[in-house]
């Protein structure tokens, strides 16, 4: 199949992908004035008195706002807001579909900072919750920081933290298909964007305690110059040893390389110069930075990608509805670490050791049992942390 051919075909059919349904009747005259006027002041007045009291009469309680600013759609790049709505259908869709939570898209026309963040905040009380898409780093960092100081509902950046989630869950299952141990393995990441930031940053929490990353410059590293704020954030926290060169000369001795970055920037002959039973994670979309079928030439053990048609993908679907579910189950003012890192051992707890190997270190997309045992591990985490704001029944 054509897929582009075949998907232009179809969204010109559909003209959307999502619809807004009524979920009560209004096929009489008491129907109506108990949905709308005046039987709904009550409900407005109660609100009114407590604003918390929206999650229970509303819709909010399992509402997400999907917000981009089109920056850096998929591998299209700077699009714009009006160009990035059929990939923000697409990721609510995907919401209803594996998480059972609702959500709509909003595509808001500005590269400002602040002019992004005030319109989010101001709008922020409809929902229960936001998903950040597709913003270019190092703006996407700034955005999420401030909403999440000015939001009392859980901002999530999925390109970011859905990644990341994946990630450890995969490289936690991968070390064990090679035995070896945290503590002990070097890794190296390619990209310095989002997506590796957020993983770096969470394979720190889970104690991994020997990362270096690496841009289209090399190796970063402090003291390096012309290094933006997020990297030289990172640069305090990885390379401890200040390691200097190009991506090659880092993977020499490595155990792990996790690519988020482009197409083709490592080789076979730089995987055989990994530790014996290297793992790689090549998450360039659509053209990983190796192709297994080259990582496995230069001696890898355990290859994962984000595509599809090989074994181990990484697809944040596996996290982000789970993550939201959870989070909306518990009412949760925020996302945070600790929720994260239940979501991905969650999902690594999905396959038992007896079933772990090579090509299988991650769940199926379609797996029904991700969405919520994801769901269940978020809640738990955010009780636990005291961000939960409810524990009753569970939708």
């Amino acid at each position: 199949m054509n897929y582009a051919e075949e998907s232009l075909r179809l969204h010109e059919y559909w003209k959307g992908k999502i619809e807004v349904r009524a979920a009560v009747s209004v096929a009489t005259a008491d129907d109506l004035s108990l949905a709308y006027t005046p039987g709904v002041a009550a409900p407005c007045l109660e609100i009114q008195k407590a604003p918390g009291r929206s999650y229970d009469l509303t819709l909010r309680h399992n509402l997400c706002a999907v917000i981009t600013d089109g920056s850096a759609v998929l591998g299209l790049g700077d699009i714009g807001p009006e160009a990035a709505m059929p990939v923000m259908e697409g990721k609510c869709v995907l919401f209803k579909a594996f998480g059972k939570v609702d959500a709509f898209p909003l595509c808001v026309n500005t590269k400002d900072v602040e002019e992004f963040v005030n319109t989010v905040a101001r709008i922020s009380g409809s929902f229960g919750g936001i998903n950040l898409e597709d913003i270019s780093a190092p703006r996407c960092f700034e955005i999420e920081r401030k909403l999440k100081e000015r939001c009392e509902i859980p901002v999530f950046h999925d390109d970011q933290h859905g990644t990341a989630v994946i990630t450890l869950a995969g490289i936690q299952n991968a070390l064990k298909v090679v035995h070896k141990k945290k503590e002990e393995v070097k890794i190296v990441t390619s990209g310095a964007g989002a997506a590796a930031v957020s993983i770096v940053r969470l394979l720190l929490l889970a104690g991994f305690p020997d990362i270096a990353m690496c841009d289209r410059q090399g190796a970063i590293y402090k003291g390096r110059k012309g290094l933006n704020w997020i990297k030289e954030e990172m640069a305090e926290l990885t390379n401890l040893e200040r390691q200097q060169g190009s991506l090659a000369d880092l993977l020499k001795g490595a155990d792990i390389f996790i690519g988020v970055s482009g197409p083709g920037t490592v080789t076979s002959e730089m995987v055989k110069t990994m530790k014996k039973d290297a793992v790689i994670f090549a998450c360039a979309n659509p053209t990983p930075e190796i192709f297994p079928e080259e990582a496995r030439a230069g001696g890898a053990r355990v290859i994962a990608t984000g595509r599809s048609d090989f074994p181990n993908q990484i697809n944040n679907v596996l996290a982000f509805p789970g993550i939201f579910r959870g989070a909306f189950d518990a009412r949760a003012s925020d996302i945070n670490d600790e929720m994260k890192l239940a979501a991905a051992n969650a999902l690594a707890d999905l396959i038992p050791e007896t079933e772990l190997c090579e090509d299988y270190i991650i769940p199926k997309a379609f797996d029904p049992r991700v969405g919520p045992a994801v769901a269940a591990a978020v809640k738990k985490a955010a009780e636990k942390t005291g961000v939960a704001r409810f524990t009753g029944e569970t939708l």
